[in-house]
């Protein structure tokens, strides 16, 4: 029985060991796909997304992008051919350096003064106790003074039917 017993455990080390190294061949060359690649880039002629472009210049580009994840190529590998072969307007993100990195800046520039311009707006208003121009018609919190209710009873009056 021992001999079965050792064979047993070498071949489930040995099972281990052939496990570990496909896994670690499989870590260091990530698979893509047509459908994730074609999200992210641009057909350059329809100026859309390639998964949505349907023109023949989208349909080389497909195809192209295809033979490149059938090589077993990873994603970055796939978009530096794309840039070689097409130039930088096939990306879909715009680089993070240079102007390109304008498109991330600009928005984020925008709603921080955005805010910035409410909290102030919104600290003036409190501050004044209400709304901006005036004490909101006319009336005090108090209620009208003597000579508005006067004004008021008459007017009241001369429409009384």
């Amino acid at each position: 029985m021992r001999p079965r017993l050792a064979l047993t455990v070498w071949l489930g080390v040995a099972f281990a060991l052939l496990s570990l190294g496909a896994l670690s061949a499989r870590a260091e060359a990530p698979r893509t796909s047509l459908s994730e690649i074609s999200s992210e880039v641009m057909c350059p002629v329809c100026g859309t997304l390639l998964e949505l472009a349907e023109s023949p210049q989208a349909l080389r580009e497909k195809a192209f992008v295809s033979r490149l994840v059938a090589e077993g190529r990873s994603k970055d590998q796939i978009k530096d051919a794309l840039v070689a072969e097409y130039g930088t307007e096939v990306l879909a993100l715009p680089q993070g350096s240079g102007f390109d990195l304008s498109a991330y800046l600009v928005p984020i520039v925008a709603f921080v003064i955005a805010v910035i311009a409410l909290t102030i707006g919104v600290l003036r208003w409190r501050r004044a106790g209400g709304p901006p121009g005036g004490d909101g018609g006319g009336a005090s919190a108090d209620g009208p003074s003597a000579e508005e209710s006067e004004r008021l009873d008459a007017d009241l009056a001369r429409y009384d039917l």
